[in-house]
């Protein structure tokens, strides 16, 4: 059983003993360290909270909720809900922060608490490091009983997200109803069935609804990859379907099914989504290191700049700001369109692929065969205490040291359109190793490589 506190948040699995899983106490230990860090920064004393369909999710929720009204924190409960959609509703609210319950794509054993600021954001590394500080030192205060926080139930927010999305100058709500596309939505279990599915019937979609009871016992892997899609896959077909969508639980990460039941790939998501963008908006584009080629190829070819971030959502979004990009995101089917927030946001991706679909009148088919195809072979080397990964990174500077590398998360190196990219886990003793090629076997075997230079360096 396990309990990570990072800067990005806290999370955990559900039970165990205190400080070694996301208990009870665990809970309103970092829930109150979070009330304090906010009280700090003097912004409003309010918090938006939402939560995904998790089993845990209520209880959860319970024990936040009162730890922050104890704090003196009012909150705005928006029940079950999306990350994006609590991210749309901070700023909207005028909120201090914004709190999301969801361990994302982990297994309905795990939660989490997110943490935004009042930009509807997720915090940033130093207000990471100071909460954390807080919850080390027990330095939470709570109010006396003429000062305890409120609640208001809101569930309006998922409408005003989905108005939001329709308002978008690049949407195409009209034409996506012209169409009548029909579209099997895998919801695995969470709130992708409240949120995507009102999107689509509102867009005149048919749609067709898999895994849909809000349960939280998922009905596979909850990750939304290729390999727990079947039974979307299956159902595309056997629907005649345009189009299938996977969600995670929490409904930031986007995964389509293309109209011959293939997997479209995660990582093109966001590829089609900035092909779609750039065509209309000139701008640059960003993704993370451990991301495709594809989307450099997408936006060099509509003449524009790519730009590679460390990897995690904070530092993408931070790189977006700086090379002011109008569409960026994660190879993990995370698109963010700062046009509507700075998030990953199923919604909007979803609403953009229709639009492209309707406008071009090409199927999704038909869309990923004009881009280049690539495949990524992800691999992981087991750390022990006595490797010392600063050597095997100099080691490999040098022995490439004719090839472009960036250094900026770890080491990746570029082998005309291939590449490798190492580095360590934030959260396992264990350094990733992904590499992509224009196919599966040169990608396996330039990560063959690396793992090979890696084991001669430990030896010298």
């Amino acid at each position: 059983m396990t309990l990570i506190k990072s800067i990005s948040g806290f999370r955990g699995t559900i039970g165990g003993s205190v400080g070694n899983n996301l208990t009870p106490q665990d809970l309103v230990s970092l829930t109150g360290a979070f009330a304090t860090w906010l009280i700090e920064t003097g912004k409003p004393k309010r918090v938006v909270l939402g939560r995904d369909g998790r089993i845990s999710g209520q209880m959860v929720r319970d024990l936040v909720v009162g730890t922050l009204n104890a704090c003196g924190i009012d909150v705005l409960d928006l029940g079950l809900s999306t990350t994006p959609t609590v991210e749309v509703a901070v700023p909207a609210e005028e909120a201090g922060a914004g709190i999301i319950l969801t361990a994302s794509h982990n297994p309905q054993q795990w939660n989490a608490l997110k943490f935004l600021n009042d930009k509807g954001e997720f915090i940033s590394a130093d207000d990471g490091k100071r909460l954390l500080e807080i919850a080390e030192a027990g330095e939470t205060e709570y109010v006396s009983v003429e000062h305890i926080g409120t609640v208001k139930q809101d569930d309006s927010y998922m409408q005003y997200h989905i108005d939001q999305v329709f308002a978008l100058d690049l949407v195409d709500p009209d034409l996506i109803r012209s169409k009548k596309y029909k579209v099997v939505v895998d919801a695995v279990n969470s709130t992708g069935s409240i949120s995507i599915v009102p999107l689509l019937e509102q867009l005149g979609c048919e749609v067709v609804l898999i895994n849909g009871e809000i349960t939280g016992h998922f009905a596979h892997n909850p990750e939304p990859l290729p390999q727990h899609l079947s039974e979307l896959c299956a159902a595309v077909k056997k629907n005649n379907a345009d189009l299938g969508v996977a969600v995670d639980p929490d409904v930031d990460r986007l995964a389509l099914v293309q109209d011959d039941g293939e997997v479209f790939g995660e990582e093109y998501t966001l590829v089609a989504v900035a092909d779609y963008i750039l065509g209309k908006t000139p701008g640059s584009t960003v993704s993370n290191l451990s991301s495709t080629r594809a989307l450099r190829d997408v936006t060099e070819k509509h003449g524009q700049t790519y730009t590679a971030s460390a990897v995690g959502e904070v530092n993408v979004v931070n790189m977006m700001k700086e090379t002011n990009a109008v569409i960026g995101g994660e190879g993990n089917g995370g698109v963010i369109y700062p046009g509507l927030h700075y998030g990953r946001d199923a919604l909007v991706g979803v609403a953009f692929i229709l639009s492209f679909m309707a406008e071009t009148g090409k199927s999704l088919s038909a869309l990923k065969s004009t881009y280049p195809a690539y495949t990524i072979s992800k691999n992981k080397i087991q750390l022990t205490p006595d490797i010392d990964l600063q050597k095997i990174f100099e080691g490999l500077k040098v022995k490439y040291a004719q090839q472009p590398m960036n250094a900026i998360d770890g080491l990746k190196i570029e082998f005309d359109t291939n590449w490798i990219h190492l580095r360590p886990s934030n959260t396992e003793p264990i350094i990733r190793i992904y590499a992509e090629a224009q196919s599966e076997t040169v990608a396996e075997n330039l990560a063959d490589k690396i793992k090979l230079d890696i084991t001669e360096l430990l030896k010298s």
